[in-house]
């Protein structure tokens, strides 16, 4: 389970990691990652958690089947949230093929989007 301060609610914040983040697509998911605004160096400003959410849709499967890869990918994020820039919003979008995937293809893609969009790899 992701802490709570390491979770995104709220419709806006959402919105704004899918519209105005980078996205790197893999066969299971999508990312989406919106890179922390603040400056660290700023006197007062303290540098927000990155957050994470995610959507799972009813075309990966009936709820037992969305719940499962909903507790897969926040057990992955959370093992991954230091990998990300202070603040950063993701938003984790899983496909159909997901609810057939098993926790190492999960994690297998997540690495592959993550690395994509952190080291700026080529489309």
């Amino acid at each position: 389970m992701l802490p709570t301060d390491n979770r995104l609610r709220r419709r806006e914040e959402f919105a704004t990691a899918v519209r105005r983040g980078r996205r790197a697509g893999r066969p299971l998911l999508v990312v989406h990652l919106r890179s922390g605004a603040t400056d660290p160096h700023a006197p007062g400003e303290s540098v927000p958690p990155t957050r994470a959410g995610f959507v799972v849709s009813k075309a990966v499967g009936i709820a037992v089947v969305r719940n499962r890869v909903k507790r897969r990918l926040r057990h992955l994020m959370r093992e991954r949230l230091a990998q990300l820039p202070p603040g950063s919003l993701v938003v984790v979008r899983a496909l159909p093929k997901a609810g057939d995937a098993d926790h190492a293809q999960l994690a297998r893609d997540l690495d592959a989007a993550l690395e994509r969009l952190l080291g700026g790899g080529a489309r």
